[in-house]
């Protein structure tokens, strides 16, 4: 998948988490992927505990902060 199709997996509305970024509509703020990823929680540990997310969405929240930072 490429760059661009991974980051229109990142959507903002605004009755969604107060309009901040989400991951494909769903209540999964980009932020809190992010922390997760921060915190030393693997992929593969995060992807087994929120089996609504996929690996690209993964992938898409970190190329979403760098595009944004």
């Amino acid at each position: 998948m490429n760059n661009a199709d991974l980051i229109q997996r990142i959507t903002v509305n605004p009755d969604i988490c107060h309009g901040k970024p989400t991951v494909r509509g769903l209540r999964y703020p980009v932020v809190n992927v992010l922390e997760m990823l921060a915190s030393d929680m693997t992929q593969e540990e995060i992807l087994a505990d929120y089996p609504d997310l996929e690996k690209e969405d993964l992938q898409a929240c970190l190329l979403y902060v760098q595009a944004t930072a």
